[in-house]
């Protein structure tokens, strides 16, 4: 799987709402506008009151719903958690699997949406047909116009099991890369509001219908009620409560003896409660898309918390020192023999050539010099040792099993044909063909890894707007649900083909949004422009780059340094700008504060 790469260093951000500002921020929400209305026969005609929505998650999701309402118009009010934005996306390797882009036709790389079809089909077994029509049809649009018209940085396509052709687009700053500008086009939207640290405990409702969310202000200890017209639930999975895995649990395997949390830390089924005590109905709750590269999270060593860590480079074997599996077909592959074991544990085993390789999924994990610090070198995860032998030994592993084994798979490198599982050969349709050194080069490494939870496939039931529906079918009159919570709207089925979570999350929330406001899909190129990443024409029929920066001028040295770059590396304008877009020209001026998040793309700081 090749979510695993080495990513550009990124900084964090974090936001924080003071109790003073939300109280007085929920005052306003709950009672309305306190002014003194005049007597009917004296007040003039007022236009019709905004639609309101309460949107539970700001994750990718959520926020994707957030800002399609807010530029349709309605009032919108984003409850979460926690006191940053993007969930668990945030945190995610960033990758969305796109279908017939610009990017992939730079790369050389031939897609169509009926081949995407047929691989999602393909793969996920039971996907959901029509939503994944929609998908492969609109997703260059819906995902990659968007994000990229937003400021969202593309910077390569990589390979992904199960795909025909390579579409797993990477963002520049992974997860945080892809989020943070949905999030700041959010901010810029007066009528788009967030309540942070406010947890949703109970759906409203009058007459049947859904009419707003009570919610408890985890700083304050108080409750409020947010009214609205509509409710959206975006709360995520339930891969973080392992109580709620075991209780899904696929009915063909055993639940395993050790099993690591490694979804957000909020996904714990919240939605997945109210959704049901509404009238909403759950599918497919048995599937489950986990991993196999599960380790305990070093910085929270007494928790159930694991990363998810590999080096594709390597092997991996059981117990018995045994390759049992081709790890380039990642999970689908993998975790079946896995769950079947006595010991349900892997090994991972490389060498010192290999080890720069080593990755962890996540925008905090960019850092290799941290990955080396709290994981590579930690004896408690990672063996170390100048032979196989003494590797063995410090691992638990059978010696000879382990030394044959490492023999066997150097001598299929070095024929070019891996014969016992078909990671690597001549035939490019039949064998992946990356990642295929000999295992040679002392100190060798061994870590062991064991089942990681990470997404949720089944959830929430909605119908092709991304309204709950009971178990009947019928929608739940002011109820929506999006991204994870859903399932992903089944796009995957039973098995993912990577990049395949983030794109259904980001389409949800925007097809949810349009179905509240009673509109249809936007014609892309008249509402979201798509901006070629090489083009800034646009911009340049008003400011003319070579000329300003033809003569040097006082005063401009730092605007000068920062465009010649812009230049070298063919950015588009609204990459650093993208406050400005679309046009409007009372308010096309650069804000200071949206300009901060740009110093990244010239100063990238390390640990």
């Amino acid at each position: 799987m090749r979510g695993f790469f080495r990513p550009i260093p990124i900084c964090c951000l974090t936001l924080a709402v003071g109790s003073l500002w939300m109280g007085r921020l929920l005052d306003s929400l709950a009672d309305g506008d306190p002014t003194t209305h005049a007597a009917a026969s004296d007040a003039p005609e007022q236009p019709p009151a905004p639609q309101k929505a309460v949107i539970v998650g700001a994750g990718i999701s959520g926020l994707s719903a957030a800002l399609e309402l807010g530029r349709a118009g309605a009032e919108v009010t984003v409850v979460d958690m926690s006191s940053v934005f993007g969930g668990h996306a945030v945190m995610s390797q960033g990758g969305v699997s796109v279908v017939d882009t610009p990017l992939q036709h730079e790369s050389g790389i031939n897609d169509s949406p009926d081949l995407a079809y047929a691989d999602f089909i393909g793969w996920g077994e039971d996907a959901d047909a029509a939503w994944v029509r929609d998908y492969v049809d609109h997703s260059r649009a819906e995902i990659y116009d968007w994000l990229t018209y937003l400021g969202v940085r593309f910077e390569e396509v990589l390979t992904a099991p199960g795909n025909s052709v390579d579409r797993f687009h990477q963002p520049v700053g992974r997860g945080i890369g892809l989020v943070t500008p949905i999030y700041r086009a959010c901010l810029q939207q007066d009528n788009v509001r967030f309540v942070w640290n406010a947890q949703a405990t109970k759906l409203l409702s009058k007459n049947d219908r859904v009419t707003g969310v009570e919610v408890r202000l985890l700083r304050l200890g108080e409750t409020a009620r947010l009214e609205a017209d509509d409710v959206v639930l975006a709360t995520g999975g339930f891969q973080s409560n392992l109580d709620m895995v075991r209780e899904f649990w696929p009915q063909e395997v055993t639940f395993p003896e050790r099993i690591l949390a490694g979804s957000g830390r909020n996904s714990v089924g919240d939605g997945h409660r109210l959704a049901q005590r509404a009238g909403g109905h759950l599918v497919n709750m048995d599937h489950q898309w986990n991993y196999f590269t599960g380790i305990p999270d070093p910085r929270q060593p007494d928790s159930q918390r694991g990363l998810s860590a590999a080096n594709m480079f390597g092997i991996l074997v059981n117990p018995q020192g045994r390759r049992f599996a081709n790890l380039h077909n990642w999970a689908k592959d993998v975790m079946p023999p896995m769950l079947r074991q006595k010991r349900v544990t892997v090994w991972w085993i490389f060498d010192e050539a290999s080890k720069p390789e080593f990755v962890v999924s996540g925008s905090d994990w960019g850092d290799f010099k941290k990955v080396q610090r709290l994981i590579l070198d930690n004896p408690d995860l990672v063996k170390k040792a100048d032979t196989l032998e003494a590797l063995a030994d410090k691992s638990g592993l059978p010696a000879g099993n382990l030394r044959a084994t490492v023999d066997r798979y150097n001598q299929l490198v070095e024929q070019g044909l891996d014969e016992d599982f078909h990671r690597f050969g001549p035939d490019q349709t039949e064998y992946n063909n990356t990642a295929s050194p000999k295992i040679a080069t002392p100190p060798f490494y061994a870590m062991q890894s064991w089942p990681l939870t990470r997404k949720s496939m089944g959830g929430v039931a909605i119908d092709r707007e991304c309204r709950v529906v009971d178990r009947h079918g019928q929608p739940v009159p002011g109820l929506y649900a999006v991204g994870e919570l859903t399932g992903l709207a089944g796009i995957n089925g039973k098995a993912a083909l990577e990049g395949t979570f983030l794109g259904p999350c980001i389409m949800t929330g925007r097809v949810a949004a349009r179905s509240i406001m009673g509109v249809a899909a936007p014609q892309q190129r008249d509402v979201l422009p798509h901006v070629d990443l090489t083009e800034t024409e646009q911009c340049a029929d008003c400011h003319d780059l070579e000329t300003m920066l033809e003569d040097p001028r006082e005063g401009f040295w730092h605007f000068e340094l920062a465009h010649r770059k812009v230049q070298e590396r063919e950015l588009n304008c609204l990459q650093c700008h993208a406050e400005l877009a679309p046009y409007q020209e009372e308010q096309h001026h650069i804000n200071p504060l949206a300009l901060t998040e740009t110093c990244i793309r010239c100063h990238a700081a390390e640990e």
